[in-house]
């Protein structure tokens, strides 16, 4: 059991207004949302700045970058690494993070088959430990052209840190890929000859054809079976939105046109884009822009994807466009991923729900993060 601890002079963001007021917490639970000043002895002043709900992150792919900090080096200490990436997404205002962790690889001598299971393990370690401030769940984005992702997944997926799934494919010719030609065009820059990416083509797209559908099938099947959320990632054509509506698919993850997430909309799915894609002012691969999608009322969500710090800056971003308001774009990094995930006790600032709140000083260019309370206990 702990006291009670209350936070005044806050301009709290709530889900339809932001007030000037008072939060109250006790034993890690928000008790009471106050309007105006209080003169309660020992309440924490937050001298005007922002109160936020924690945010909500549902796939960022930074665990990697601390498990593999140099081309071909894993790191020897997993524990370690996963701390040091907790404390990165704390220090970015994340208080629930779904570690996005790849069931598979389509790279020739990429590192993510080596990294997946010492990775896994020491979030589910850290995290039994105590030692995280972060709630850490898990992430599945299984790469259905993979001949290794079914055993990779088996041993994991009745793990209870495993709670959101998702199926991708980025063999040439698919999704990112559609045109091969841009396929082409991103790998000459890394050195490659027409005929080493033509090579590559051929023989990921034989691989492919025989292992995506029912790679994709038992996916679909092993969520669904659990009553796990799945999403789509990388939906670029009508074609591929029709399939994610026939598996009963929820959440289009990161759709590479406007015409998918038109259709995603249309399906019901719950459409997801990257915090990057916003601070940057478009995609960096020339995908559609977030931008664009949320001027259209296409986008319900955003992921920090590569970025921890984009998460916060960019609904802050989509705050100072016209037509969309505070409220709105704190939602799409809290209460939003948190329902795309089903997690009903977080992601506004409400009586009974999880104390994760974020203080937050707005500067320009970016803003700060001063403050970081998870389930009432200060972590930042």
């Amino acid at each position: 059991m702990t006291g009670e601890t209350v936070l005044t002079n806050a301009r709290v963001v709530l889900r339809d207004q932001v007030v000037e007021g008072t939060v109250c917490i006790e034993d890690g639970l928000i008790t009471a949302v106050d309007d105006g000043l209080t003169s309660v002895a020992g309440a924490i002043d937050l001298e005007g700045d922002l109160l936020l709900p924690g945010l909500v992150e549902l796939h960022t792919d930074n665990l990697e970058k601390h498990f593999v900090p140099r081309p071909g080096v894993i790191w020897p200490a997993p524990v370690a690494a996963a701390l040091a990436h907790d404390a990165q997404i704390v220090g970015s205002g994340i208080t629930t993070v779904f570690d996005a962790m790849c069931v598979g690889d389509y790279h020739a001598g990429g590192l993510r088959r080596d990294i997946f299971h010492g990775a896994s393990q020491a979030v589910c370690d850290a995290a039994e430990a105590g030692l995280f401030r972060a709630d850490h769940y898990l992430h599945m984005r299984c790469e259905v052209s993979d001949p290794t992702m079914q055993e990779m997944l088996a041993p994991w997926i009745d793990n209870p840190r495993v709670r959101f799934l998702s199926v991708m494919d980025h063999t040439p010719g698919q999704r990112q890929w559609t045109k091969v030609e841009k396929f082409r065009e991103f790998n000459a820059l890394r050195g490659w000859s027409d005929e080493e990416v033509a090579a590559v083509v051929a023989r990921r797209q034989r691989v492919q054809e025989k292992w995506s559908q029912p790679n994709r099938a038992l996916v679909v099947a092993e969520a669904k079976a659990r009553g796990l959320p799945i999403a789509s990632h990388d939906d670029t054509t009508l074609d591929h939105v029709e399939e994610a509506q026939a598996d009963g698919l929820t959440v289009a993850e990161f759709p590479t046109t406007l015409e998918a997430a038109l259709a995603a909309h249309d399906a019901g799915m719950s459409i997801m884009m990257g915090a990057p894609n916003v601070v940057r002012g478009g995609s960096h691969s020339g995908n559609v822009s977030a931008l664009d999608l949320a001027d259209a009322g296409l986008l319900d969500g955003l992921s920090s994807d590569y970025v921890p710090a984009s998460l916060l800056h960019a609904a802050l971003v989509l705050a100072d466009r016209a037509d969309l308001d505070l409220p709105a774009t704190i939602a799409m990094v809290t209460r939003a991923p948190a329902e795309m995930a089903g997690l009903a006790d977080r992601g506004q600032i409400a009586p009974g729900l999880r104390a994760d709140l974020v203080q937050v000083r707005r500067h320009d260019p970016a803003p700060q993060v001063r403050t970081v309370w998870s389930q009432g206990r200060r972590v930042f």
